[in-house]
């Protein structure tokens, strides 16, 4: 038996005015769709924005249904937009952002198993590392440089072959 660690790298940023101006325009993006989100069953609202490689934006937030688990997740509805609209153009960051409707917090969330794996897809698929970035309706923001830090073991194209 060999025993192995992973780590993950990433940069934690106190305030939005610390990251460069086009990642604040992102998160701001994220931040105000996501009060837009439509979560009348778990009550925690999720806004996404996509930066497409030419500048383009897309936005996306939870959409549930009272079949669950029929609804769909922000980070979904954005980046599947993205790629319906603008299927040649490589995803560079996706900013997300919780904002829970009975409370208030300032913790960055991560995205869902789903998303990460669907994040992951558009990333091997453009072979392009994909930016996350993390946050809530205030406070920090947690800058993660590819899906594959937060899904080192993802499922894959390759595992579809012999």
């Amino acid at each position: 038996m060999e025993n192995r660690q992973l780590h993950i790298d990433y940069e934690f940023y106190d305030s939005l005015s610390e990251l460069p101006i086009r990642l604040q325009h992102l998160v701001g993006q994220s931040r105000k769709i996501s009060a837009m989100g439509y979560a009348p069953y778990s009550r925690f609202r999720v806004g996404a924005a996509v930066l497409l490689s030419d500048g383009t934006v897309v936005l996306g937030n939870n959409q549930e249904n009272a079949s669950y688990p029929e609804g769909l997740c922000a980070e979904r509805v954005a980046v599947f937009s993205a790629k319906a609209n603008y299927p040649e153009q490589p995803i560079e960051a996706i900013a997300i952002c919780s904002n829970p409707m009975d409370f208030s917090t300032s913790v960055p969330l991560a995205p869902c198993g789903a998303c990460r794996q669907v994040l992951a897809e558009y990333e091997n698929k453009d072979k392009k590392d994909i930016t996350l970035l993390l946050t809530s309706l205030k406070g920090p923001i947690i800058q993660i440089k590819s899906v594959k830090a937060l899904l080192p073991f993802q499922f894959s194209a390759e595992n579809l072959t012999e």
